[in-house]
Formats: structure tokens, C-alpha cells, sequence
């Protein structure tokens, strides 16, 4: 991460590890304000970096398979120190369905949802998977909110509180979130008189990391796991820093080659466009831009995030099914971008063949008339605790892209990173933090000294797969792969 000394959303954007070409600008009167320290642009980096990337999204209207009780469990705010701050105390929320529970003497099981970087009621209304199998197996279902997430707030959930400063955002780390789910799921089952029902952790993409994780970590508290979408080894070095891009440039080139290389001419054609006599207002009536949103000077930056954060999001949903997961969108949202960029309705230029294509991100229902590009919408996700995280021990070295790649070409550098992160919140991230507590290197030989029932099931066409396990290491871990599976694919109703 370069140091940013503009304060404008469009052009931080540009940071994030996933967004290849590192736009930096500087200030101008017209763009001082809303990020204008260096949190609120590591913020808006952070953004890209979700795993799920649950951007935006809203928890969908309760159904009649979709249906809980809201609950909050007492919870400890420091699990591993003995200061006297540490016996402090907040108020997790988690939801409870057991409608179909057998009960003890059924010997009926105890679902668990390991809680994401977000609402968990999100992930509920998203997680069909469970809801449909939990009549067969009589089980419960609890899915637990993440600390700092949500309205698990510590500090009397006042954010304001909460997220200060580097003393109270220390307590959010993967090893209290996972303590956290130990402690709530041992209580529960006290207070149920279930002690001797068998708990299996469920989880999908950063979840399903933490899922992962809660069984080598408690195994006496789930006796399973089933971990969807789950790049655990995307640390470290472990695998290319290619990977993630590389898959979605092969999602798309598998539906029309034309397509792949509209989208990677596209980059060079929008910036000699743009300096172009009356480039500027070509662009932001090609792409039909609400006027008077972006200054003209940061307007190539703005299209380009924009559009490339699309191609992200719909590699990461290409769902066979209509769906409402990060945007509402058609089923097969990759291939219908290739076919309006093949296809075009709006005239024959690269513009219009993209403006298309941002048509199904964007703009699925039709009603919208103009786009603006600088807003992506995190109602429902935790922008200042993930920025947090992934100052600090989630750092995913997945920001680089080759030759081949529809992104422009760019290289990942830990570096840049560490130093944005210093500057935001006077900490280094601990490069080899996850890799230390949860192995990662030679996974195969690690995991099978002390690991078992543990399930991983990937897509290979999501871009997260690339971090996954791909093969099955033992007789008790599982890798599940679908070719042609997408990401999060625990996330919707079975089919």
C-alpha cells in the first residue's frame, strides 16, 4: 500500500491487494472529507479484502425454513489474560432454532455456524444449507456472532469505544472469536442438559477458516466440521499470490475468449480515453454516470474499481440460481456479463459492450438510471474491525496479477502493506501469525498428526479455491470439489 494522502473514496479504493493498478492522486479542495485519515483509507482498502464479500448485503425476509430466535450470551472479553480488564464482559448475539432438535436422548446433533466479519442474522438469511438438512439430522441450530461484528460490540458495544484505538481493538483477534465460540457453545449445553449432544461447526469462506480452526483447536467441543469456501492456506505464501486472480480470469475466458479480452483491453482503453478532448464526458455517458458525483481528474480511477470490483463479486456468486447474496442477480451471472459484452444492445464499442456487462452487477432489476461508481455499500459488514484484521494477522498475500490475468498487471508487495498498517494503527501485522497458530505449510503432513473430521468443500470456480484444500489428506479430512462449484457454496438452499 502506497502512502495515500487523498481523501476520496474512489481513489483508495485503488489499495486494496485485489485491485491490480495503484491510482494515487493528489488532494484537491473538491475532495477533502470523508477519508481523510488514514483509518477511513484503510477502511475503504479493506472493503475488497473480505473473503465471503458480503458487500452491501441485506438480511433477506425470514422465510418459514429461515426462522430463529434472537438471543445474547454474557461473554468474556479477554479469555487468555488476568488483567483486571480482562473479566470484563459484552454481549454476544447468536441465534436458535430447534424446532427440529430431537433432543438429548435422540442423541440428536447441535449445528453450529461459526459467525463471519458481519451481521450473523446476514449469514442465516444465507445459509439455506443448514436450514434443509437440519430436519434429517433433528438437529439444532446456532449460529454465533464474531466479536466486534454485528451487535457483539465489547466495551458496552459502543463502537465509538470499541474501535479508538489499537488498545480496544486488540481484543479482536481469531483466537478470542474462537474462544468466544467455545465458551457460548459449552454454556448452551449446560443450559439444554445437552452436554452429551454432538456439536459439528459449520462455516463458509472467512467462517469457514474459523471453522476449520475451532476443530483443531476445541476438539472436545465440536466433533466435526464442514468448512465451505475456506482459503486457509492463502497465508504465508503458501500458495500464489496469483491465485485469486487467476481464477476469475479463467471463469470468464471459459464462457467467450472475446469476452477475456474485451475486459483486458478494457484497462488501456478507459485511460487513453480519458485523456482524450472531451474524453471525461465520453466515459461518463458510455457508462451512464450520475453527474456530479466524481471530479473529473479521478473519474478513470473511479470506473476502473468499479468495474473490476463487479468482475470480483460475480466470480465469487457465479450460482447456477437467481440470488441476492452480495447484489441481486441473475443465475449464472458470469456467463450473462460475456453475453452482454458479446451481444451488446447499446451500441458496438468497448464502452457499451462494458456498460453491459455492469448492467448485471449493478443493475439486474433494470431501474436504475444513472450509476454511482463511488458507492459500494457495508451496511452489514464491519469495515473497521476487518481493516483491523487484516492489518494484523489476516494478511492474505492474494493482490498480484500475471500476463494472462483480465486485471491490470500488477505485484504484491508485503511491504506497502505493513507500512499502510503502521500508519493506520501504529501496529506491523504479524506476517506468520495464522501459519504459527494454525500450521498451514505442509498441510498435509501437519494436519494428519493431529487433525480429523474435517470436511472441505470448494468450487473451483471460486476465486477463493485457489487457498482451499483440494485433496483429501486422511480417511477423517474430507476435500469435496466440485468443478464447477462457486464459492460459499453452504450459502443456498440444496438444489
Amino acid at each position: 500500500m502506497r502512502e495515500r494522502r487523498s481523501s476520496d473514496s474512489w481513489v483508495v479504493v485503488a489499495q486494496s491487494p485485489w485491485f491490480g493498478e495503484r491510482d494515487g492522486v493528489e488532494p484537491t479542495s473538491a475532495t477533502q472529507g470523508m477519508l481523510a485519515t488514514p483509518r477511513r483509507r484503510l477502511q475503504a482498502a479493506a472493503i475488497s479484502r473480505f473473503p465471503a464479500g458480503l458487500i452491501g448485503s441485506k438480511p433477506l425476509k425470514k422465510s418459514d425454513k429461515v426462522t430463529y430466535d434472537v438471543k445474547y450470551f454474557t461473554q468474556t472479553l479477554d479469555h487468555f489474560n488476568y488483567q483486571p480488564q480482562s473479566y470484563e464482559t459484552f454481549q454476544q448475539k447468536y441465534l436458535f432454532d430447534d424446532r427440529h432438535w430431537g433432543g438429548l436422548k435422540s442423541g440428536s446433533p447441535i449445528f453450529v455456524y461459526t459467525g463471519n466479519e458481519g451481521d450473523i442474522e446476514l449469514f442465516a438469511e444465507n445459509t439455506g444449507f443448514l436450514f434443509d438438512i437440519a430436519p434429517y439430522f433433528k438437529a439444532l441450530i446456532v449460529f454465533m456472532e464474531h466479536r466486534y461484528y454485528g451487535e457483539s460490540i465489547p466495551f458496552c458495544g459502543d463502537k465509538n469505544v470499541a474501535f479508538q484505538n489499537a488498545t480496544t481493538l486488540g481484543y479482536l483477534s481469531t483466537t478470542q472469536a474462537l474462544a468466544d465460540f467455545a465458551t457460548l457453545i459449552i454454556d448452551l449445553k449446560k443450559n439444554l442438559t445437552a452436554e452429551g449432544s454432538p456439536v459439528v461447526v459449520f462455516g463458509g469462506s472467512y467462517g469457514g477458516m474459523l471453522a476449520a480452526w475451532f476443530r483443531l483447536k476445541y476438539p472436545h467441543v465440536a466433533i466435526g466440521a464442514l468448512a465451505s469456501s475456506a482459503p486457509i492456506l492463502q497465508f504465508d505464501d503458501i500458495v500464489s499470490p496469483y491465485a485469486f486472480s487467476n481464477i476469475i480470469t479463467k471463469d470468464f475466458r471459459s464462457e467467450s475468449e472475446n469476452c477475456y479480452k474485451i475486459l483486458k483491453n478494457s484497462w488501456d482503453a478507459l485511460y487513453k480515453t480519458a485523456k482524450q478532448r472531451g474524453g471525461v464526458q465520453k466515459l461518463t455517458k458510455s457508462f451512464h454516470i450520475c453527474k456530479g458525483l466524481v471530479p473529473d481528474e479521478y473519474l478513470p480511477s473511479t470506473i476502473k474499481n468499479w468495474i473490476e470490483y463487479s468482475l470480483i463479486y460475480v466470480a465469487m456468486t457465479d450460482y447456477p440460481t437467481a440470488s441476492k447474496f452480495l447484489s441481486p442477480l441473475p443465475g449464472y451471472p458470469v456467463k450473462k456479463m460475456c453475453e452482454a459484452i458479446d451481444n451488446p444492445t447499446a451500441g458496438s464499442d468497448i464502452f457499451a459492450r462494458l456498460y453491459g456487462a455492469m448492467n448485471v452487477y449493478y443493475n439486474n432489476s433494470g431501474d436504475v438510471k444513472c450509476f454511482d461508481p463511488t458507492t459500494y455499500g457495508t451496511d452489514a459488514i464491519g469495515t473497521d474491525a476487518w481493516s483491523w484484521q487484516s492489518c494484523t494477522e489476516l494478511i492474505l498475500p492474494n493482490g498480484a496479477n500475471n500476463e494472462e490475468s483480465i486485471f491490470p498487471v500488477s505485484t504484491y508487495n508485503y511491504t506497502d502493506e505493513a507500512a499502510g498498517c503502521k500508519e493506520t494503527y501504529n501496529v506491523t501485522p504479524r506476517q506468520h501469525a495464522i501459519t504459527t497458530e494454525y500450521g498451514g505449510h505442509d498441510v498435509r503432513r501437519v494436519l494428519k498428526r493431529f487433525a480429523s473430521n474435517i470436511i472441505f468443500f470448494n468450487g473451483l470456480r471460486d476465486p477463493w479455491s485457489g487457498g482451499g484444500v483440494l485433496k483429501s489428506l486422511s480417511n477423517s479430512l474430507i476435500a469435496i470439489v466440485e468443478p464447477k462449484g462457486w464459492s460459499l457454496m453452504i450459502s443456498l438452499p440444496i438444489h
